[in-house]
C-alpha cells in the first residue's frame, strides 16, 4: 500500500501556518526548486512564487483552512485526491488536486481543480 510522500503534508502545512515568517520552511521542506502550480486562479513556477500565492491566500480569506477530504490515488509518481478550503467552519471550495513529485520525493508540479467533477455531458 502507498502512503503519501512527506512533502504533501508539507505543502499542506504552509497553506495553514498561521505565521508568515513559517510559511517558507513549510515550502523548502516540500518542493522542488522549479516547481510548478497551476489553478483556475493561478499559474506561478518557483518557490519564492509560491510562496507569494500562500500569502495572498491567507491574506484573503479570514481564518482560512485547507484540508485533504478523501483517500489517493498513485501512479508514476503523481497523486490524485481532494480537498476543501473552508474560513474557519464555513466550508468556501471544493476540489481536487493532482500533484507530481520526483523521485526524492519533492513537489514538482500541482494542477488544481475548484468543485466537483461535472456530470457526464457538461464540463466547467
Amino acid at each position: 500500500m502507498s502512503k503519501l510522500p512527506p512533502s504533501l503534508d508539507s505543502m499542506l502545512a504552509a497553506w495553514n501556518e498561521s505565521d508568515p515568517s513559517l510559511v517558507r520552511g513549510h515550502l523548502d521542506a516540500a518542493l522542488s526548486p522549479d516547481v510548478v502550480f497551476a489553478d483556475p486562479d493561478n499559474y506561478v513556477v518557483g518557490i519564492d512564487a509560491f510562496e507569494a500565492m500562500v500569502h495572498k491566500f491567507r491574506a484573503d480569506i479570514e481564518n482560512p483552512k485547507a484540508e485533504r477530504t478523501s483517500g489517493f490515488n498513485v501512479h508514476n509518481n503523481r497523486y490524485r485526491y481532494n480537498w476543501l478550503v473552508s474560513s474557519g467552519d464555513t466550508p468556501l471550495m471544493p476540489g481536487m488536486d493532482v500533484t507530481e513529485v520526483d523521485d526524492n520525493g519533492k513537489v514538482v508540479r500541482v494542477d488544481g481543480f475548484f468543485g466537483d467533477v461535472p456530470e457526464l455531458g457538461a464540463s466547467k
